[in-house]
C-alpha cells in the first residue's frame, strides 16, 4: 500500500526511464479498474440482451458498414417496421450519383403561404402526427412557413409562423417558407459529438438515427432552426406510413433522435422532385441538379437575382430565395 512516506528506489528502473511516483501508480490503479469495469458492464449488458439487441448496441456507423452488413441492417429495419405497422415498408440506401449536387430555389414572388408544402412534406416523410393527447401530442414538421410584411420587407425577427387568417395571401404580406438549407458548411455537423451527421457527396446533409444521442447540439448550431427533435414515441398510424422510404431520410425515426429535410432523399436519387417541390400549386419552387447546364435550378441561378439566408454565416446554402416577378 502507498503512503505519503513510501519512498521511490530509482536504481529499480529500467536504463533510462524514470520510476512511476506514487501519484502515478494510483492514477494508472483507477484507470484499469475503470476500464475493467467497463468491461464487465459491458458483459453484463450483453449477457441481458438478445441476440437482435446486441447487434443493435454494437452496430457501426452506416458509412463504416459494408455491403453486406448494410444489406442485413435493412432486412433487419424492414422486419421491425412490418412487425409494428403490419405491412410491408422499403427501406433504400440509394447512393449519390456521381456528377449531381443538389440544389434549391424558391420564388418568394409567387409564394401564397398556403402551406401545401408543410403538409406534404408531413404525408412523404413518415412524421409524427398530432394526438389529443399531452406527452404524445408531439407533431413534427420540417418546413415553417414565416408570413412578413410586405412594407418591412424581409424581417426573420418580426416574422409570424403562426399565422391564421381564412384566405391567404393576405393582403400586405408575403411568405418565406424556411427549412433544412443543405449548407455546403454545415455548422450542424461539425458539433455532433458521435459524428451521426454528416453531409453527402450530392450535398445533402443526413442523419444516422442509429447513432445519434439526442444532445442536440446540431439544432442549437444551426442557424435556420430546420432540426426537430422526437420528445416522445412519434405518432405514426399504420395507416398513413408512406412505405417507399430511404435510410437516411424518411424512413420511420424513434423516439430521442433529431430529424430534418433530407430534400426527400428517397424522391431525389430516383430521378424525382422533392414532395414539397410536387404539391406547390404556384411553381414558387424549383429543384435540381446545380451541376447540370441544363437544368432548372441553373437557369434560375444564372438568370434571376438570387439570395441566401444570413450570408454573413459563410455556411454557404444550397438553398436560394429570389423574386421571380
Amino acid at each position: 500500500m502507498l503512503t505519503e512516506n513510501t519512498e521511490i528506489d530509482s536504481s529499480d528502473a529500467p536504463s533510462g526511464e524514470v520510476a512511476e511516483t506514487p501519484e502515478q501508480k494510483l492514477s494508472m490503479s483507477r484507470r484499469n479498474f475503470m476500464k475493467h469495469s467497463a468491461i464487465v458492464a459491458g458483459a453484463a449488458t450483453a449477457a441481458a440482451c438478445s441476440t437482435e439487441e446486441l447487434e443493435k448496441f454494437t452496430q457501426k456507423r452506416l458509412r463504416e458498414l459494408s455491403q453486406p452488413e448494410l444489406q442485413a441492417l435493412i432486412k433487419r429495419m424492414e422486419a421491425d417496421y412490418k412487425k409494428k405497422f403490419k405491412k410491408d415498408v422499403d427501406v433504400r440506401a440509394t447512393p449519390a450519383a456521381e456528377g449531381v449536387k443538389f440544389g434549391y430555389a424558391l420564388d418568394l414572388s409567387r409564394c401564397i403561404g398556403c402551406r401545401r408544402c408543410v403538409h406534404a412534406c408531413v404525408k412523404e416523410n413518415n412524421q409524427s402526427r398530432p394526438t389529443p393527447e399531452g406527452p404524445h401530442n408531439n407533431p413534427i414538421q420540417w418546413i415553417k412557413v414565416l408570413e412578413m410584411e410586405k412594407e418591412k420587407g424581409i424581417d426573420l425577427t418580426d416574422s409570424n409562423a403562426y399565422y391564421n387568417p381564412e384566405e391567404v395571401p393576405r393582403e400586405g404580406h408575403f411568405y418565406m417558407p424556411v427549412q433544412c438549407q443543405q449548407c455546403e458548411n454545415p455548422p450542424c455537423v461539425k458539433v455532433c459529438p458521435v459524428q451521426a451527421t454528416w453531409k453527402e457527396p450530392d450535398g445533402i446533409v443526413v442523419i444516422d438515427y442509429e447513432w445519434c444521442i439526442g444532445c442536440r447540439y446540431c439544432m442549437v448550431a444551426c442557424p435556420y432552426g430546420a432540426r426537430r427533435f422526437n420528445w416522445a414515441e412519434p405518432n405514426l398510424p399504420a395507416d398513413q406510413v408512406n412505405t417507399n422510404t430511404h435510410i437516411l431520410g424518411n424512413r420511420p425515426r424513434p423516439k430521442g433522435v433529431v430529424e430534418k429535410c433530407t430534400f426527400c432523399i428517397q424522391r431525389t436519387r430516383a430521378g424525382r422532385y422533392p414532395a414539397c417541390v410536387e404539391i406547390c400549386p404556384v411553381g414558387a419552387r424549383k429543384f435540381g441538379n446545380m451541376l447540370d447546364p441544363k437544368s432548372e435550378i441553373r437557369a434560375v441561378l444564372e438568370s434571376k437575382r438570387v439570395f441566401i439566408l444570413k450570408e454573413d454565416l459563410n455556411t454557404q446554402p444550397k438553398f436560394f430565395y429570389f423574386f421571380g416577378i
